[in-house]
């Protein structure tokens, strides 16, 4: 449920806004202008009617908006009306242009009286004490449901403002809406909401019918409407904990609250009994938003850091005395300050606690986390999510178990399979052959991949489904349907979820609902259901569960009775949420955790994580998860609106269209994963319609915060232009290439100021091509020209995974499978006695002379960042072509000089005869 775009001018001050957001920032800038002309023109312009019919429009426009904020207020916007109305044009110009001025600087959050008196309009740059202010005592709002008059709702107003204490943690204002649509808009668009307040008795309906705000009740059950008035309430809450879990809900209702509360509980935080508890009901609300303003580490360091302590540890640079009493590394505090150093302990005492037992505040600080991320349970990690893959797979995977993994996924998994011993079984993502790069593993291929374990009789050895969600280029799973299908296939399959990059997905309704833990939460309740088991029994009543193509050929669903929800996904919080770099999590969904993984899970996190962790990461993941659960929401928004912005300026600059194009979901997910049809995610007649209809249904979705350009009508590759262009010259840094493209992230940290930099650079570097090109001799021309056709239009084909080697495959059975032992290939390459090398010309006669070459190495070309080959892999003619066809510098494990390191045919014969044989004992796989 995002803001659209309206076409019709009475609902929206320009055709440009994107948004509700857009629209009410630019409708008061549009209003300020206006009235500002208006001042000052003489009664008889010939504009004047005109520009009155704009003002009338705008305040039109934006007086439904502003209802659902309690900062100007309906008495204040009201007022301005009335001026505007009366045609005091002055008086209303000076109080818009103070509104306005209020709202950009955002001193309404901790100044009162802003719009008091005559004095000078607040500034624009908030003082020292004016900062100081807001962070001491930060401000929310409480959004109060209920059918009020104008006085009621004064009284409301007065009511919580004469209970306000000096030492109240937070200050909060209200926002009084009257019907259930109403509260789901204002829950959407006001990002100010922290706690909601539902009072017995409203109307469903809204009196708006503004196309721009009703948008937001796309996909609601009109069914509600039909609820008996002593019902809304209840169910108001749940509609309200689905699109925002991390507000507190209270419920205030004049019916048997016991009962209530015995069937809404777990939805509420209290329910309240009329008017009986009003003061019991502020400080619950207060209360509440005090428990997600907590940072239970990040305090408990900050305590510790102002205690005075005897250093007898191992650790010189505590209390940052080994800075202090030197005279040469002075400048290291100058830079950092000292409470970096303060800070900084090998203790596990004073306050503090230690990662690997955690009985105090860093416990907490996990409880904190698991309750934001929707998880049962979360570990924080402080070396990267690179640690953290490994740990659950340590924890897993046994010696010899099957894993399905993307062979696209980060090296992290690849190495944590070779240090767990498990069988590899490498799944293949579609190819996006234009672009160099890949997409993600298509449905169809993974139950192909089970049954044909199913098939060989090792279907029971198969462990683990390991993909990436989402991946570098933003294509997202459809995570319930893959757990789903798979599921049904084999009920007690676990599932990791890489979400490296989609830590930030939690905080929005739209990407929430493909993430790994938010599916979990969902097929729970969704098994315990009676209506899902009499669905599945006549499902399963017509269906041929042996027959392999229909298996294939069906949208499947599994059996509740057996069905296991084990669930895990990393995350990097460093990299999309605020944490100091390597700050990472694991978050846990899993039934049988306590039964079957909890003790392997800990040694495992015991094996991999340091026992001297650094404590300011972890007070750094402390603090991004109290903001995860304060403004994740708003500041997700953001970025996905500057995302479509910095699309936008692209699209629509004569210049830089000439030169360079986002890519759009069309060109990133074949039209066979796309069922909705859509092509792009935003268009100004519809909105955001398409973005949300593409996340319900598709098998794959796209990012739209992740923005692809494709470069190669520059004539430069995408390493080139990262490093030469972007970097050297501008300063712009960024994470990923492909041969023609290079990767734009938005995150919750990017600027407007940020987008304006970076088109700006991309018309001085569209501006220096149109030069460069124009300066060019006639060969040079036909040199760019082979250049620009050979990235645009002359792609080497990306190889899929050829097959693991016979020598680290085993025998029987199961040699119909996919899968290998990759950890023997990996030690067998450390006895240089057992490898050779082999150039690319040779490896080509080889191949076609009939050898198996057999890759001893990883062999990694950057871009595109994947493994062409894994230890123990053929070497394929298609895989040979493809790297011929590179033109990349960086090519990890391929050395230039010496070429390919393969296995010699004595080692590879050698392995054969010492692999294990598979054979079958009662229906169970044995070695």
């Amino acid at each position: 449920m995002i803001a659209q775009t309206s076409s019709e001018a009475q609902q929206a001050p320009s055709s440009r806004h994107r948004s509700i957001w857009d629209t009410r920032s630019e409708g008061w800038i549009d209003l300020v202008d206006h009235l500002s002309q208006l001042a000052i023109l003489p009664a008889d312009a010939a504009d004047r009617e005109s520009r009155f019919q704009r003002v009338r429009e705008l305040v039109a426009a934006l007086a439904p908006i502003e209802s659902y904020f309690a900062f100007p207020g309906g008495r204040v916007f009201s007022e301005l009306s009335t001026w505007i109305d009366r045609s005091e044009f002055a008086r209303a110009h000076q109080t818009a242009r103070r509104i306005h001025r209020v709202l950009v600087a955002r001193t309404y959050r901790h100044d009162a009286g802003s719009l008091e008196g005559d004095g000078e309009l607040p500034s624009q740059i908030e003082t020292d004490a004016e900062r100081l202010a807001q962070l001491t005592r930060p401000y929310f709002e409480v959004l109060v449901v209920d059918e009020l008059s104008g006085s009621e709702e004064s009284a409301i107003r007065r009511r919580v403002q004469r209970k306000r204490r000096v030492d109240d943690a937070f200050i909060f204002d209200i926002v009084v809406v009257p019907s259930f649509e109403d509260a789901l808009i204002a829950t959407l668009v006001n990002f100010n909401i922290q706690a909601v307040v539902i009072r017995n008795g409203f109307p469903h309906r809204s009196i708006y019918h503004n196309a721009l705000l009703r948008r937001f009740l796309d996909g609601l059950d009109a069914n509600i409407e039909k609820l008996p008035e002593f019902e809304r309430g209840p169910r108001l809450g749940r509609e309200i904990a689905k699109l925002r879990p991390e507000l507190d809900l209270y419920l205030v209702t004049d019916v048997k609250v016991e009962d209530i509360a015995a069937s809404a509980g777990e939805v509420f935080k209290r329910v309240f009994l009329g008017e009986e508890d009003h003061v019991e009901l502020y400080d619950s609300i207060i209360q509440g938003v005090g428990e997600r303003h907590q940072a239970p580490f990040f305090d408990a360091l900050r305590e510790y850091a102002k205690q005075p302590t005897g250093v007898f540890h191992a650790l010189p640079l505590a209390r940052g005395k080994s800075i202090l009493n030197s005279s040469w590394i002075g400048d290291l505090s100058q830079f950092y300050g000292m409470n970096l150093f303060m800070a900084e302990t090998s203790a596990t005492s004073g306050g503090l606690d230690s990662l690997l037992d955690p009985v105090g505040p860093l416990k907490v600080a996990q409880e904190y986390a698991a309750r934001a991320f929707g998880a049962r349970r979360t570990y924080l990690a402080t070396n990267g999510t690179s640690t953290c893959n490994k740990v659950v797979v340590q924890a897993l995977v046994r010696p010899d178990d099957i894993v399905l993994v993307d062979r696209n996924c980060h090296k992290s998994h690849h190495y944590g399979l070779v240090l767990a011993g498990a069988q590899v079984a490498y799944l293949d993502s579609y190819p996006l052959d234009n672009y160099s790069m890949y997409g993600a593993v298509p449905i169809r291929h993974i139950k192909e991949t089970l049954l044909s374990f199913k098939k060989a009789g090792t279907l029971d050895r198969v462990r683990m489904v390991l993909l990436t969600n989402c991946t570098f280029d933003g294509i997202v799973y459809d995570v319930e349907r893959v757990m789903m299908e798979c599921l049904a296939i084999k009920p007690d399959l676990v599932f990791l979820w890489d979400e490296a990059w989609f830590a930030f997905a939690r905080c929005h309704p739209v990407y929430r609902q493909r993430t790994g833990m938010a599916t979990a939460a969902r097929l729970t309740e969704t098994f315990k259901d009676p209506e899902y088991a009499k669905r599945f029994a006549e499902f399963s009543a017509d269906f041929d569960w042996d027959d392999d193509e229909a298996l294939l050929n069906t949208r499947l669903i599994p059996d509740p009775a057996k069905a296991r929800i084990r669930v895990y996904a990393t995350q990097s919080t460093h990299k999309t949420l605020t944490s100091l770099r390597q700050g990472s999590m694991i978050h846990i969904w899993d039934q049988d955790f306590r039964d079957k993984t909890e003790e392997a899970f800990h040694e495992a996190y015991m094996t991999h994580t340091s026992t001297s962790p650094n404590y300011q990461i972890l007070a750094s993941l402390d603090v991004g998860r109290r903001q995860v659960e304060l403004e994740g929401y708003e500041m997700v928004q953001r970025q996905l609106e500057l995302a479509q912005s910095l699309r936008d300026q692209v699209t629509n600059h004569p210049l830089l269209s000439r030169y360079f194009h986002f890519l759009c979901v069309s060109e990133l997910v074949p039209s066979e994963y796309r069922t909705s049809t859509v092509d792009s995610y935003f268009c100004n007649e519809t909105g955001w319609d398409n973005f949300e209809a593409a996340w319900r249904d598709d098998e794959f979705a796209l990012d739209p915060t992740r923005a692809t350009l494709a470069i190669g009508a520059t004539g430069l590759d995408g390493d080139t232009f990262k490093n030469k262009e972007l970097m050297d010259k501008y300063g712009i840094q960024i994470n990923k290439t492909s041969r023609n493209t290079v990767l734009f992230m938005t995150n919750i940290g990017s600027t407007r100021s940020s987008v304006a930099y970076l088109i700006e650079v991309l018309v001085k570097i569209a501006r220096e091509a149109d030069q460069r090109i124009a300066d060019m001799s006639g060969i040079e021309r036909r040199i760019h020209e082979k250049k620009v056709r050979s990235l645009t239009h002359e792609h080497p084909p990306l190889p899929d995974f050829s097959s693991f080697h016979d020598a680290f495959r085993e025998r029987g059975a199961a040699s119909t499978t996919r899968d290998g032992n990759i950890r023997s290939a990996f030690f067998l390459s450390y006895d240089d006695h057992n490898c050779e090398y082999v150039g690319m010309a040779e490896a080509a006669d080889l191949i076609k002379a009939g050898r198996e070459l057999v890759s001893a190495l990883f062999v990694i070309p950057y871009p595109p960042g994947f493994p062409i080959l894994v230890p123990g892999q053929v070497i394929s003619a298609e895989i040979l072509e493809f790297m011929t066809k590179l033109d990349v510098r960086e090519i990890h494990g391929f050395r230039p000089e010496l070429g390919f390191r393969i296995f010699s045919e004595a080692a590879l014969a050698a392995a054969a005869q010492t692999k294990p044989r598979l054979v079958v004992v009662q229906g169970k796989d044995a070695a």
